[in-house]
């Protein structure tokens, strides 16, 4: 029986030093499995580490597989599949720019008030609006935004953290 292809969102605790991302990034494309989100960033100052979180699709196979060689690689110290402890928060931030006159223009501003997005930057033909929340929230606003004259898109990739005191 074949098995379904699921996403997953994992976090990897890794030391912060040159070479590292290029390490962990090559173990995905060495092997063929696709990254949809990166991000990175130092979390423990005085331990000189970094958190990677990488959102990536594969069977429930692949998943454990990545999640396994993720663990034998030297510089990394722990692997959390954030989607199965299922106790864990994700957002991404995006800016998006909208280009408009008219009722266009207003029909933007109700959108974005509606999806709690602040505007960060306006002049006379164009809005750029900030926007932070699930990625199926951003995708939504990115489409209403379509029609109204979208014109550019940039967002951080997910980020992902667990529920209550304990640390990943």
């Amino acid at each position: 029986m074949a098995q379904k292809s699921e996403s997953h969102t994992l976090s990897v605790l890794v030391d912060n030093e040159p070479g590292v991302l290029a390490r962990v990034i090559g173990l995905f494309s060495g092997r063929g499995y696709n990254i949809e989100s990166l991000t990175v960033s130092e979390t423990e100052h005085a331990k000189h580490q970094s958190l990677i979180t990488v959102v990536t699709t594969g069977t429930p196979m692949v998943i454990e597989q990545i999640k396994n060689q993720l663990d034998r690689l030297v510089p990394v110290h722990r692997v959390v599949d954030m989607t199965l402890s299922g106790r864990s928060i994700e957002r991404e931030l995006a800016m998006v720019k909208v280009k408009g006159k008219g009722e266009n223009r207003v029909e933007a501003l109700r959108l974005a008030d509606a999806f709690r997005a602040r505007v960060i930057d306006a002049t006379t033909e164009s809005f750029i609006f900030e926007i932070t929340g699930k990625s199926e929230k951003i995708e939504q606003f990115v489409a209403l935004m379509l029609p109204l004259g979208l014109v550019e898109v940039s967002r951080t990739g997910i980020v992902a953290i667990a529920r209550g005191p304990d640390t990943m």
